[in-house]
This record gives structure tokens, sequence and C-alpha cells, in this order.
């Protein structure tokens, strides 16, 4: 599993890995496994990983007082999976974290990500960049939400991240673009149309 992880770095980084550095991952990254459902995080409990999906997908949801999920993040193949905000505050999550599809997941803990960054400069450059990208794709998102219609957050999502639309059935992508079913199945029409 550690393999696919050294494999992405290279997409951050010229400069190979020694093999001091590939044993400190190997160290620090904890391989695990979950079976479709199954939760890497629920609601009130503290992120204690951040996760490297190797193989799968994962979803990051709330869900309302009156039972209805709200996807936050949805996450494949070379992604991160995880709540920021409890894994680096230690403070109880709002979000459930669970399994897809049956994936295969390198888990680091904070403090092992602090020891990455400060020992692998590759590790550090990933970190900089993926923050940087996270921050832009979360801005162009809460814009989208906010200022864009529905068929336009669907076009969106289709030329940035098709995979997703292929992975994730109708209403898990309905509720990740803040629509209903119906809506995005009249929206898709429209799309298949053009």
């Amino acid at each position: 599993m550690h393999n696919a992880f050294f494999d992405y770095l290279k997409k951050f980084s010229s400069e190979p890995l020694s093999d001091e550095e590939k044993a400190l991952i190997r160290r620090i990254f904890i391989p695990s496994k979950l079976r479709k459902r199954q939760f890497l995080l629920q609601a009130g409990d503290q992120c204690k990983y951040f996760a490297f999906i190797v193989k799968g997908a994962m979803r990051m949801y709330s869900v309302d007082d009156g039972g209805v999920e709200h996807i936050v993040r949805l996450g494949i193949e070379d992604w991160w999976m995880g709540d920021r905000e409890s894994f680096v505050e230690f403070t109880p999550s709002r979000y459930h974290i669970d399994a897809w599809e049956h994936c295969e997941l390198l888990n680091v803990t904070l403090e092992g990500t602090l020891e990455l960054q400060e020992k692998i400069p590759a590790f550090c450059t990933m970190k900089m960049k993926l923050d940087e990208r996270n921050m832009m794709a979360n801005n162009r998102r809460l814009t989208s939400t906010i200022s864009s219609l529905a068929d336009k957050r669907y076009t969106d999502l289709a030329e940035c991240y098709p995979e997703l639309i292929e992975r994730f059935p109708q209403h898990i992508i309905a509720s990740y673009l803040g629509i209903n079913k119906d809506t995005l199945s009249r929206v898709k029409r429209q799309h298949n149309l053009k």
C-alpha cells in the first residue's frame, strides 16, 4: 500500500525519496481497510487520523435534525479524507466519514504529519500545495453554491471531477451539489442533450 503513496508523492517533488524517508513513511502511515458503509469517523468523535485513499471511495457528511444527510466532501483514490478542524483542534467532529466502496487507506496522526513535514521536504511541499488547492476548491465551491444555478453546479462538477459522477449514485451527487434528486435528474437530461 505504501508504494501507492510513494508514487503519489512523486507528483510534488522531482527529488526521489531516500530509503530512510521511505522507512519513516512506512513507520508513520498505518495501513487499514474499511468495508462499504464502515465508518472512519462518526460525529461527536475526535478525528485522530487523516486518511490517504489508496483504493475505494468515501464520503464526509453531516446529518440534520430531520435525519437528512448533507454531503460535504467526496473522495476517491489519491485523495485525502478527514475532518481537518477536529484533527487539528482536538475537538469533536460534526461529521461522519464512511466508505462508499470497500477502501484501503493509509492513516496518519497529527504528530506523524508534523514529523513528516519536518523530515521529508517532498511531504512538506505536497502538504503546502494541497492546502493551496484545497483553499481554492473550497472558495470555488462556496461561490458556486451561493451564486450558481443547479445546471452550472452540475456542469462544473462534471468538467472538473467526472470520476465522482461515475463513482457515486445520483442521490449522493445531488446532496453534494445542494440540490434534490429530481432537480439533478432534470439537469442531467438537459446536460446530455447538449
